[in-house]
């Protein structure tokens, strides 16, 4: 393993407490423009629905115009939630994306609704678990019609028959990373919410592995949340409107995301602060000699292949300074 990983960059698009989701989407196409300046491997926008906070519901949509604004940078998705979709309409979204950008799209599929009950409802998925258990299938059936087509195949995504767009399975549990290896795919593992089982996971899906034509190794990719600014204090800062989202998920509120505050004490009960700390226990967060001694050791301790992440800061101009920082610090 070399001494360093590459950088990849996971964006929510997010809308923030006094702006609009117009701006969310004009600052997302901003900020992949100078991450591709910037070296990053990848840049991807995850399926959200019915999230004041969220601005990626047309995850496909997105993908679309971040290509066109960009020139080389890998683009795609982190993920799409396919128990929402048809598999066939998937494949002909990212065929279509494929087939205008070559070489540049992914495609990261999720196994959870990534909304609420009504919504899922209204998004004409059915509640029952079969539909989870659904996921394997539809798995096969997406990769099927991305593959070159068989003789006397009667359903084809046009486009996307033989694009081979490369799909990566997503997961916070142990059920993703079993999948993965199954499989023969890359797995990134969602530890920038749910890092609980993270070492668990990275080690069932790398002593599962079977080899596959396309993956022969095992590849893992890490999601977690780093802010980087000019001090710790001026990070931590910032951090706080992080905080305050995942606060407001523990209590079941939503809304844009909260301008930082200068302290969480008043806001939170002791237990509340513990929740979040744990659901934000690999972050990290500071100044560049901070963040790289944080990153060389959650490398040391994870052995992933990359790290994908996200920044959660309030300010645009900060969040693209934050990106900056990283990319400098980290060879």
């Amino acid at each position: 393993m070399s001494s360093a990983v590459p950088l990849s960059i996971l964006d929510l698009a997010p809308i923030v407490e006094g702006s609009d989701a117009a701006a969310a989407l004009r600052q997302s196409i901003a900020l992949a423009r100078h991450a591709e300046g910037l070296g990053y491997q990848r840049f991807w926008v995850a399926e959200h629905h019915n999230m004041e906070g969220v601005a990626s519901s047309a995850t496909a949509v997105l993908i679309g115009q971040l290509a066109a604004a960009t020139e080389k940078i890998r683009v795609g998705a982190g993920g799409i939630m396919l128990p929402n979709h048809a598999p066939l309409t998937i494949a002909e979204q990212f065929g279509t994306l494929a087939t205008l950008f070559p070489g540049r799209i992914d495609l990261g599929l999720g196994r959870a609704p990534g909304t609420d009950g009504p919504t899922m409802r209204a998004l004409r998925r059915h509640l029952s678990s079969a539909a989870e258990d659904r996921f394997p299938e539809d798995v096969l059936e997406l990769q099927g019609y991305l593959a070159p087509a068989k003789e006397g195949q009667v359903v084809r995504a046009i486009p996307g028959q033989g694009t081979e767009v490369p799909i990566w399975l997503l997961g916070s549990s142990l059920y993703g990373a079993q999948l993965a290896a199954y499989l023969g795919l890359p797995f990134a593992f969602a530890s920038h919410f749910a890092p609980d089982l993270l070492m668990q996971a990275l080690d069932i899906y790398r002593s599962q592995y079977r080899p596959s034509a396309r993956h022969p190794r095992p590849h893992a990719m890490m999601g977690l949340n780093v802010v980087v600014a000019d001090s710790d204090e001026q990070a931590a800062y910032l951090f706080t409107s992080l905080q305050q989202r995942f606060l407001g998920m523990q209590r079941g509120q939503r809304g844009p995301l909260p301008r930082p505050v200068d302290s969480m004490d008043a806001l939170w009960t002791a237990a509340e602060k513990a929740g979040v700390q744990r659901m934000l226990a690999e972050a990290v967060v500071g100044s560049p000699a901070t963040v790289r001694a944080g990153l060389r050791a959650t490398l040391a301790r994870t052995q992933v292949d990359e790290f994908i992440v996200a920044c959660g800061v309030h300010d645009a101009a900060a969040r693209q300074r934050s990106y900056t920082l990283l990319a400098e610090l980290w060879p």
